[in-house]
């Protein structure tokens, strides 16, 4: 799994001439890492005396964060897998009729999970965002850059996603599934984009 490679094996293999990992999977790892340093910027308040006014507050979001990281990482392995079920699906026998009709109907179902696969990663990534203005204003002042990043990097997560899922669309015959998917990119970089923006002005103002 990608997952269990070090950071300089992960690296050499997005380098390497393999397809995959790809876009996709780095999207997925900065979201991941987004959510992450929103995690650290939780640890470095919760439970410290000068932040105990917005314990009840940021308290609960902890859990999100993890959640969010944990899922992100398991997307970045997911991504990988369907792509090479597309890779598989055009490998099918094409002899017959029959073959290359069933083949078609495979490689459409293939593209839409690699489409889907993005299209959660993009969704996730916007949930990171939404959680940045509050860390970021409310956390430890210490880690106000951190929390810049995180939203830097989940904005780059969704953007990323938002490319690999579009890609896929181009392929997919479906037009209701691919209208109903560009709509809801759409939606989500354009709340995502005013979160970063935002984040960004705030603590650029403080720093």
């Amino acid at each position: 799994m990608l997952t269990d490679l070090s950071i300089r094996g992960f690296i050499m293999e997005l380098a390497s001439s393999s397809p995959a990992p790809g876009g996709g999977s780095v999207s997925a790892l900065a979201g991941a890492n987004g959510a992450a340093l929103l995690n650290m910027v939780l640890n470095l308040t919760l439970g410290r005396e000068k932040f105990a006014d917005v314990e009840a507050e940021l308290a609960p979001l902890k859990d999100k964060t993890e959640a969010l990281y944990e899922r992100l990482v398991n997307l970045i392995d997911i991504d990988t897998e369907v792509f090479n079920e597309v890779m598989a699906a055009f490998k099918l026998p094409k002899d017959t009729e029959e073959q290359k009709k069933e083949r078609s109907v495979k490689i459409q179902e293939a593209y839409k999970k690699a489409a889907d696969v993005p299209l959660e990663v993009a969704e996730r990534c916007l949930e990171v965002l939404r959680l940045c203005p509050i860390i970021a204003e409310k956390g430890n002042p210490n880690a106000l850059s951190d929390a810049g990043v995180a939203a830097q990097m989940a904005y780059a997560g969704l953007e990323g996603a938002v490319m690999n899922v579009k890609i896929n669309l181009s392929s997919i015959k479906d037009e209701e599934y691919v209208a109903a998917a560009r709509e809801k990119v759409a939606a989500f970089l354009k709340e995502g984009a005013e979160i970063k923006d935002r984040v960004a002005n705030y603590v650029n103002e403080k720093l």
